[in-house]
């Protein structure tokens, strides 16, 4: 092992290094992520149509594919001082377990009481609604750190939350669930009946376990419903993966601070808000010429969008009420297996990640949740922290390239980002460590029941 006083377990950055803007890597895309459609009439969404479903000034960030930069207003700024700068740690003990020679990084975004990254977004989404002087929000979470984070940021901004939480999340995370009621957000277990779309779904499907595509569904139809209410999302948009950039740019700074290169940089992939907020700013990089990096966007094989989807327009929920998206999709009306244990379950992909995967600049590979949790339990024996579900796929292809450079003797820097930790998924922990869980991987003929749903739009797809 090397000396350790050459790079610091833990690599912090001083508040006043806190980034002071978001970088929108679209501004750099040299294909720029194609526009959300409406689903009535094809077009592309004019602001003022997406006006009836969200805010004003995240409307703005999320067509804007031209401003490579979006100052971060200072309340929000002062909020990220409770918890950021958030530390990149040299994961030395677990090299020390692998016996690598592969330096191996995580950027760790657990250290807030939602206990994962999701809180970067969320205070910015609430600030906005609050600026625009809406009552309330509502939304939609599977695993449950959005709903969370969300219901900590309406909290000190005093606004409303209703949150329709995946029904076998709902079920199988109560103190999630509790933890948001107790920062005073509604939550109700989605498909419900309380609204016409999740009746709808309980008629055709009543033993379905949920998806995230039905409570995005549901959270619209709310919104819609509530006069002085707006719909906010925790993944996938353009405005989320920008506010998540302060990953990847305080990733950039700590690395550069002791002229680290990282060889590879690795992150779970769901909807994209993580990955997408630790890669930007190196994508960025590889666009401008400037460095070359290897980047992997990890993903369960049970919903296997990048893998094994399609790259068309989709819906983004299962009721169809929201706008088309082009992305990578597995179908809206896909739902993953009630065994799937983590979260990473939406059946879409980022149109920004989607556009950069499709371009090359990144690569995917899906894993089996036993992998997953088994490479969870390495690194928490080894770095004292219980990883989230949705890291440890991130950790389980870090730990395999590391033990390529140990077959081969390459000195590989690695870095991948730890989402959050885990103590909110101790029944999967439970069910893993009991021996009875196991993987689902979708045959072909499951995949296509989806892949009929995706619309055919003439003169697009």
């Amino acid at each position: 092992m090397e000396n350790k006083k050459e790079i610091p377990y833990k690599i912090y950055l001083e508040e006043s290094e806190i980034p002071t803007s978001w970088y929108n890597v679209r501004a750099d895309m040299k294909t720029k992520p194609a526009p959300l459609l409406n689903p009535g009439t094809g077009e592309p969404m004019k602001a003022e149509e997406l006006g009836a479903v969200f805010c004003e000034e995240l409307i703005k960030q999320e067509i804007d594919n031209d401003t490579r930069y979006f100052p971060i207003p200072q309340e929000i700024r002062d909020f990220y001082k409770m918890y950021r700068p958030s530390p990149l740690v040299r994961a030395y003990c677990l090299e020390e377990k692998l016996k690598t020679p592969a330096k191996i990084y995580y950027k760790f975004e657990g250290n807030n009481t939602s206990g994962s990254h999701k809180l970067n977004s969320a205070i910015a989404q609430a600030y906005y609604a609050k600026k625009q002087g809406l009552k309330g929000v509502t939304t939609e979470t599977g695993a449950g750190q959005w709903g969370t984070a969300l219901s900590m940021a309406c909290a000190y901004f005093g606004l409303d939350l209703l949150v329709y939480m995946v029904k076998v999340s709902y079920e199988q995370k109560p103190f999630r669930r509790e933890v948001m009621r107790t920062y005073g957000a509604k939550v109700i277990p989605s498909p419900s009946t309380t609204t016409e779309i999740g009746k709808k779904i309980l008629a055709e499907h009543p033993d379905t376990t949920g998806s995230l595509g039905c409570a995005i569904s549901e959270a619209v139809e709310a919104e819609m419903k509530n006069p002085g209410y707006k719909y906010v999302l925790g993944s996938v948009l353009n405005q989320v993966l920008l506010h998540q950039t302060v990953i990847g740019l305080e990733t950039q700074a700590a690395l550069k601070k002791y002229n680290i290169k990282p060889d590879m940089i690795i992150g779970c992939a769901g909807g994209g808000s993580n990955l997408g907020g630790l890669v930007s700013p190196f994508v960025g990089e590889m666009l401008r010429g400037e460095n070359k990096y290897q980047i992997i966007a990890v993903e369960p094989a049970s919903c296997p969008s990048f893998t094994r989807g399609k790259f068309a327009y989709d819906f983004c929920d299962t009721g169809k009420i929201c706008p088309l998206a082009k992305m990578y999709t597995l179908g809206s009306q896909f739902i993953p297996s009630a065994n799937h244990a983590g979260g990473l379950r939406y059946h879409g992909m980022s149109p920004i990640l989607s556009q950069l995967y499709h371009d090359g600049l990144m690569e995917a590979r899906a894993v089996e949740q036993t992998s997953v949790f088994e490479a969870a339990e390495t690194f928490a024996r080894c770095e004292g922290i219980l990883p989230a579900p949705e890291s440890s796929h991130a950790i389980r292809v870090a730990i395999d390239e590391a033990l390529k450079c140990k077959e081969t003797g390459e000195e590989k820097t690695i870095v991948f980002g730890l989402t959050g930790t885990g103590y909110f998924d101790l029944v999967a922990y439970q069910k893993y460590n009991d021996g009875v869980m196991d993987d689902y991987i979708p045959t072909d003929a499951d995949l296509q029941k989806g892949f009929d749903g995706i619309p055919s739009i003439p003169g697009i797809q």
